[in-house]
């Protein structure tokens, strides 16, 4: 190969030497001789065609062409060090960095958590509320639970589940203010997780475009749309995973059968090096194990009380004052 990378043995006489600016020390840590820095460091600057060391008294310093190279070098041992760490680590013990989607994150997996800590105690969980693409690549999490299109590139992802979205409202709320047809709407203040696309799609399917649509709040993402919702502040759209333990608790009411399909879907993604280490493994597991249990039980597929706008229904108001 024309391109084809130093040895590995120069490339670490270097590194070691420039880190402590000393042969003798690079030597120690290394266990080699003095002279077999020397020798391992020549061959490098031969090899490359530039000097990467210049001698001051008793220690070397790094010349320009080494200064260049260095960053390289130790980043790329580092990344070295950091993955066969997490590779050889024990799969039922250390620390596990996950970045999850805020909502999924508040209303879908801390109240599992304890399933996680009962099965894994030696595990311990940092979760960061996220959805940023560049969690992905980040060196400090170690997988995500995030919504998107499955356009990640250079990664391992799998499917890890579909929603359907559906307006959800407070019963205090809907008791207060009857929602009995989809034009009793415009009564009630629009509560957004997004740029306002997913109401959007939903009035379509529910033939409502033409629906006034007065006030109206952006909350940033559907975490915080959804606790609006429950505290009375409008009707939001829910979706049917975040969303199902709210409605089967009686904090949110969805007082429609139709639900639209969300445009994206929740995905598992970590770095490539990262699926085979087996504390990821483990988390995976966990997740789509929790899934399926989730999904298997009566009240949790919440979808199924709703038709999708797939079939084209009727719209229908779920029954009574309350829509219960």
């Amino acid at each position: 190969m024309a391109n084809r990378l130093p040895p590995l043995n120069p490339l670490r006489a270097f590194e070691a030497t420039a880190r402590h600016g000393s042969l003798t020390k690079a030597a120690g840590e290394l266990n080699v001789t003095h002279g077999a820095i020397s020798h391992q460091i020549k061959a490098l600057e031969q090899s490359l065609g530039v000097k990467l060391f210049e001698r001051v008294g008793q220690r070397v310093k790094l010349t320009p062409h080494g200064a260049e190279l260095l960053p390289a070098v130790s980043t790329a041992f580092d990344g070295i060090a950091a993955a066969t760490q997490r590779l050889t680590r024990p799969a039922s013990s250390g620390a596990l960095s996950v970045s999850c989607v805020p909502a999924l994150l508040l209303l879908w997996m801390t109240p599992r958590l304890g399933s996680f800590t009962a099965q894994y105690p030696d595990i311990q969980l940092t979760l960061i509320p996220s959805n940023d693409a560049r969690d992905v690549r980040a060196q400090h999490i170690d997988v995500c639970v995030h919504y998107g299109d499955g356009g990640w590139t250079d990664c391992w992802m799998r499917k890890w589940s579909g929603l359907e979205l559906f307006p959800v409202v407070s019963p205090t709320l809907i008791n207060n203010r009857p929602i009995r047809t989809v034009r009793d709407l415009a009564d009630h203040v629009f509560l957004h997780g997004d740029d306002g696309r997913e109401w959007h799609t939903w009035l379509a399917a529910a033939d409502a475009l033409d629906l006034e649509r007065g006030r109206r709040h952006h909350l940033g993402d559907a975490r915080m749309a959804t606790e609006a919702a429950v505290h009375g502040h409008g009707v939001a759209l829910g979706d049917s995973v975040t969303a199902s333990a709210l409605l089967a608790r009686g904090m949110l009411i969805a007082p429609f059968t139709l639900s639209v399909p969300a445009v994206d879907d929740f995905y598992v993604v970590c770095r490539n090096e990262m699926r085979a280490a087996p504390i990821v493994q483990v988390f995976i597991d966990w997740l789509f194990a929790e899934k399926a249990q989730a999904d298997s039980r009566a009240d949790a597929p919440v979808a199924g009380r709703f038709v999708s706008r797939r079939k084209r229904p009727a719209l229908k108001v779920l029954g009574g004052k309350t829509g219960t």
